[in-house]
């Protein structure tokens, strides 16, 4: 698959117009995205990065990192995803940055998603949903989850996110309404984000291939 996130990420880049400051997302496919930006670092002004991680491959690039407080509006988002469903919707967050990849995603005009081929479902939840928790909450978090959409979540243990909170992995769902559940969860006290990306859903998503299909 990554020769599929390659032509993905390449083919985002037919998205950048001059002077633009990029948002750009974290995992796999993100990383072929930057690399294929780095060859056109000319022609932007920079970058607003989701993770730690991608922010050190953007300034190995000499691609300048900004602030979003800094940046203003983006024209553009490019990032991955978990899971990719009929409409767009999308799970995010298995690389443990989905917190700052949602504020990123609601500062932008247009969101691309580029995927492989294998992202693609008809219904959401194979991939466990990540939900962002603040490390006192845990438990009560996992409770509510429990109750409230009979998912089994689980503790990614070791894991501590850029923002130092922790990541639950919600396990058994089958996700037929998910503005709905994001809403839901986004209730509980001491969730800091929910990896369903439907009420902000991709404006496009990018399907890498010979030749890549936009969705």
């Amino acid at each position: 698959m990554s020769e599929a996130k390659r032509l993905a990420g390449e083919k985002a880049i037919e998205f950048i117009e001059d002077g633009m400051i990029v948002g750009v997302g974290t995992g796999s496919t993100v990383a072929y995205f930057i690399d294929a930006l780095a060859r056109i670092k000319h022609r932007i002004a920079g970058a607003v990065s989701s993770s730690d991680q991608s922010s050190e491959r953007l300034r190995g690039h000499g691609i300048e990192v900004i602030d979003l407080n800094n940046a203003g509006t983006l024209s553009l988002y490019v990032d991955g995803a978990d899971e990719c469903d009929p409409n767009r919707n999308l799970i995010k967050g298995g690389g443990a940055a989905l917190t700052r990849e949602k504020i990123i995603a609601e500062a932008s005009e247009k969101f691309v998603c580029i995927i492989d081929p294998a992202k693609r479902v008809e219904v959401l939840g194979k991939f466990p949903l990540p939900v962002e928790v603040i490390p006192m909450a845990r438990s009560l978090v996992a409770r509510a989850i429990v109750a409230g959409t009979g998912g089994q979540p689980v503790w990614r243990e070791s894991v501590v996110t850029d923002n130092g909170n922790w990541i639950l992995d919600v396990h058994g769902l089958a996700i037929r309404d998910p503005v709905a559940m994001e809403n839901s969860l986004n209730q509980i006290p001491g969730v800091v984000s929910v990896g369903l990306f439907a009420r902000r859903p991709a404006d496009l998503v990018i399907v890498g291939g010979q030749p890549p299909v936009i969705l």
